[in-house]
């Protein structure tokens, strides 16, 4: 037709076998496989490199007085810079220029936040919310359908609370590492992961076991050189700082995948062993639960012995999923698969402990939400009400928008609270981060609500 471009494909293509033959290449075998990733890690490691410093490690970005006085300590920026004056022994941040604008660590911003929560306005909430002697809470980041932005919004909601003035931990449990990259964790293999603290589990359980036995006069079963290891491993020696002064982390790499394999290898030797309870089990015989404040759980995409350890360890469950028919409909039988594996726990438990008189074993969360990610309002508005309809108070009425900010910030590998606004366009960096602020405000009232029933419920007298 006249018009038509020479270059325009008819309906069904028309391609040459010949020139498809040509263009298809050799065929590949499994050492092209470790080429591919090979150089899939070469990128991987320049991409990473170009936010690291000269010595190799990452650094987090300094805080303006602007920013910190418009998300950080709810203080006029007068009254702040007084404060600094009258305080000389107070953080008195650094500036490119005399007289230009002031800039912050987060450590220095952290302990601002402390003096105007001691010396500030009574009437005003400069530390975050947490009842005394409180024991931390765990929120799992959970779906087992991938691409739905799990990992993004772990690490924001785990970046989100650090700002907020909470100590946190991330635990990846997804050995796919992305969460570790994420935090510039170095793992070097599966012993520091959260492997050994499963393993250390078991072997706990099999040493109780093995005396038991003695006392009726059986063989003990000998525990191996992997086990008798892992007794020796806590949580402190798994736990790596980052460059995130209030952030911790437990990192993952490919080979926390053979926990998928041991662990049933473990259940069939020891009918008896509680694998749901080992991630919680550990971080309250190290204290972990009393040094952090939250503690933030990213899942592999797969309802998995690793998942499972995550959510029952979790005192929260966000699931996130995108606005479309596929991502709703595979979140809902994730739902179900929860509802069959925890009700398949519970009544295998059960029966034994209806049989000697025991507490019944019930499985139960603060709080779950799904939490809609990658929101477009002018395309899925009328799904998301639809979702909203059937989901009720389980779908966060919050939508995460996709903005041009999240898109630039991934490019540089960073999470948005760690771009500087000024490589962006100021309202492209004020209107990208109000969603994930946004998210976090839902997060929060979920968290500040849990803790205040936990509150009331301890003061009610037995």
């Amino acid at each position: 037709m006249p018009g038509q471009s020479k270059h325009a494909l008819p309906p069904y293509f028309n391609i040459d076998p010949d020139q498809a033959q040509t263009a298809l290449g050799t065929p590949l075998d499994t050492e092209g496989f470790g080429s591919i990733a090979q150089a899939c890690k070469a990128g991987r490691d320049d991409l990473i490199s170009r936010g690291l410093e000269e010595n190799g490690n990452r650094k987090l970005r300094l805080f303006s007085t602007w920013e910190i006085t418009r998300y950080l300590i709810p203080v006029a920026v007068g009254h702040f810079r007084r404060v600094l004056k009258q305080n000389p022994d107070l953080p008195q941040g650094r500036s490119d220029t005399a007289g230009g604008a002031k800039w912050f660590a987060l450590d220095e911003v952290l302990r601002l936040r402390a003096h105007f929560g001691n010396e500030g306005s009574k009437a005003k909430e400069y530390l975050p919310y947490r009842p005394e002697g409180a024991p931390a809470k765990l929120v799992a980041v959970a779906n087992f359908k991938g691409g739905v932005g799990k990992t993004s919004t772990a690490a924001h909601l785990a970046m989100s609370a650090a700002l907020d003035g909470y100590k946190v931990l991330v635990v990846d449990l997804d050995s796919q590492g992305s969460m570790t990259s994420i935090f510039g964790g170095q793992v070097k293999d599966e012993w520091q992961t959260v492997f050994p603290l499963l393993a250390r589990h078991y072997a706990s359980y099999l040493r109780r076991e093995n005396q038991r036995r003695q006392d009726r006069g059986e063989a003990p079963t000998p525990l191996d050189d992997m086990l008798s290891e892992a007794l020796s491993i806590t949580s402190d020696m798994l736990i790596q700082n980052t460059h995130w002064p209030n952030i911790d982390l437990i990192g993952a790499q490919l080979n926390l995948y053979w926990a998928e394999f041991q662990i049933p290898v473990w259940r069939m030797q020891g009918r008896g062993w509680k694998l749901w309870d080992a991630l919680t089990g550990m971080f309250e015989a190290d204290g972990v639960l009393e040094r952090y404040d939250l503690i933030f759980i990213d899942t592999p995409p797969a309802l998995g012995y690793l998942t499972i350890n995550g959510l029952a360890a979790a005192d929260i469950l966000l699931v996130p999923l995108g606005a479309s028919f596929l991502e709703f409909d595979s979140t809902g039988r994730f739902f179900d698969m929860l509802h069959s594996t925890f009700g398949s726990i519970e009544e295998a438990e059960n029966i034994a402990a209806r049989a000697l008189g025991r507490a019944e074993l019930r499985f139960e969360w603060d709080a779950v939400r799904a939490v809609v990610t990658r929101y477009d309002a002018s395309q899925q508005g009328e799904l998301a009400a639809l979702m909203q309809a059937y989901l009720g108070q389980t779908l966060s009425p919050h939508r995460q928008d996709f903005t041009a900010l999240i898109g630039q910030a991934g490019e540089q590998v960073q999470g948005i609270y760690e771009a500087d606004y000024r490589d962006f366009n100021r309202e492209t960096y004020v209107r990208g981060r109000e969603t994930f602020d946004a998210t976090y405000a839902a997060f929060k009232q979920l968290l500040i609500g849990a803790w205040r029933r936990d509150e009331l419920a301890q003061a009610v007298p037995e």
